[in-house]
Formats: structure tokens, sequence, C-alpha cells
């Protein structure tokens, strides 16, 4: 391993900020960039010895490999990171428009909903990941949220509750149960953990992590975010009595004052189900 892909591993374990998924993905991130940076003729270099010569050489590099916006803002995240823990926060310019990283467009009114394979979740030969995988389509949940779920926990009469310590930001929240496949798939969870969660009693949630990203892969899942985006068509549906626009229903410009209502405490009700907390998120799963 490289000098600075050591240091910077180290800099990761000493500082976790932020969940075990993030850590794990700016971990991944810094690992790559050390790779790059040795690749453009940086060699030797130290975790202190970041400059801003460096950050541009990263970015100019990245505007030639068509590189989504999304991830190049993901990796001068992580740079800005890096570059807070060793107290040298200026090294990277404060807006990412000074390394000609545009805007990301999050509204295009297409669909990026997914509905779960049965077919492929058959596949899976880990009980607790086909649960986690039904609680995620049928709740919304985040994979973490969907990997923690403890039912003598969450589940209450007609809601789920679910703990800080599982979901993003730290911000506990309640979704409602409102339909019978929801209350099948709560069911199903607590008869098979009897009074356990879905992490096994003898792994972590690293460990369980690790099992499910490599059972879905195997089974071929992927872009399971989707799942929350379902969810989120469907609940719009049944609260508006309309599709959302990234389902074909009208657009804001479209709606009649009686529809604009319903609209708004709609997606207000749904951000809150989501664990968001901003109502203008909403526009990433359903459209404007």
């Amino acid at each position: 391993m490289k000098n600075l892909n050591y240091q910077l591993k180290q800099l990761c374990r000493n500082n976790r900020d932020g969940s075990y998924g993030t850590q794990v993905g700016r971990s991944r991130i810094l690992n790559m960039i050390a790779d790059q940076l040795d690749s453009l003729g940086y060699r030797n270099m130290k975790a202190q010895s970041l400059k801003p010569k460096h950050v541009i050489a990263l970015t100019g590099l990245w505007n030639t490999q068509n590189i989504s916006i999304g991830s190049q803002k993901n990796r001068l995240s992580a740079l800005r990171w890096w570059a807070s823990k060793i107290r040298k926060q200026n090294v990277v310019a404060k807006t990412n428009n000074a390394y000609g990283i545009g805007s990301r467009t999050f509204v295009t009114n297409q669909s990026k909903s997914q509905e779960l394979n049965l077919y492929k979740l058959t596949k899976i030969s880990d009980p607790r990941i086909r649960l986690s995988l039904r609680l995620q389509s049928a709740f919304g949940l985040r994979r973490e949220e969907a990997i923690k779920f403890w039912p003598s926990y969450a589940i209450q009469d007609d809601h789920i509750k679910l703990k800080s310590s599982w979901c993003k930001g730290g911000r506990a929240r309640t979704i409602p149960i409102t339909n019978d496949d929801q209350r099948k798939v709560l069911a199903d969870v607590s008869a098979y953990v009897k009074g356990g969660s879905l992490i096994r009693s003898s792994m972590n949630y690293a460990q369980q992590l690790h099992r499910y990203e490599g059972q879905t892969l195997r089974a071929g899942f992927s872009k399971l975010h989707g799942l929350r985006h379902g969810y989120a068509q469907r609940r719009f549906e049944t609260l508006a009595g309309f599709p959302c626009p990234a389902m074909g229903g009208p657009t804001s410009k479209e709606l009649t004052i009686e529809q604009r209502a319903l609209n708004e405490k709609a997606r207000a009700m749904i951000s809150a189900e989501l664990g968001h907390s901003r109502e203008s998120i909403t526009a990433v799963y359903l459209g404007r």
C-alpha cells in the first residue's frame, strides 16, 4: 500500500464522522483519489501534503473522464473532509463552480422507481436480507434502516418508528402502516426474528451490510434506492388522488387550485416519511 493510501485510511479510521455507509464511501473515494494523484505524477505524498494544485489536477482529470456531476461533487466533498482534518480548509475552494462543476439537475420528471423483483429475491439465500429488501420496498426505508430494523421496537399499532441510530443524520421518524402488504411484511419479519433484529446475533452491522451487498449483487439487483422512489410515488397517488409528474401525472403548472393544495400536503407528508427535512427534495422522487 502506498504511503498516501495508508495515511488516508488511518485518517478515516481515526475520524468516524457520519453514518457507517458515509464512512465507507468516503474511505473508498479517498483511496481512489490517492491512486489518481499517484498516476498524475504526485508521488510520495503524505496526508499533510494536500495543496490547491492537487485539487485542480484531480478535477481536471475528472472533467476529461465524463464523470457525472453528482460523483464529482461527492469526490470534492471527500476532499474537503480531508482538508478539514489536516486543518487546511482553504486548499479546496468553497464552491464547486470554481472547478467548472455545475449544478446537478434533480428534477427530470422521469421515474427512477423500482419494484421489488420477486424472481431475483428468490436468489438471495439469507432470509434476513430478503426481509430487509421487502421493508425497503414496503416503507421506503434506506438500506441501513432496513438492515438494522428491530420489530419489537419498531412496530406499533398503526405505524413503525425508526431509531435515530438507524437513520441518516440521526433523524428518528415514524411511518404509517396503511395497507395489507405492509402488515404482511411486518408479520413475516416478527415471525422470523422472534424478538431479535434483522442483523444476525453473530454479526455486527458492517458484516451484515457486506453480506447484503454481496448477495444483492449476485442476485442481479442494482440501484435499490429506486425502491424508495417506488414507495414515494405510490404514496403520492394514495394521498393526492392522482399520479405524480414522474408517473405521468400533471406538472405543477397544470394543477388546478384543488390539486395544488393536495399536492403540497402530500409532498410534505412524503418528505417526512422518507426522513427528509425539506419538501423540495420530493422533486427527486416525484418530479415537479
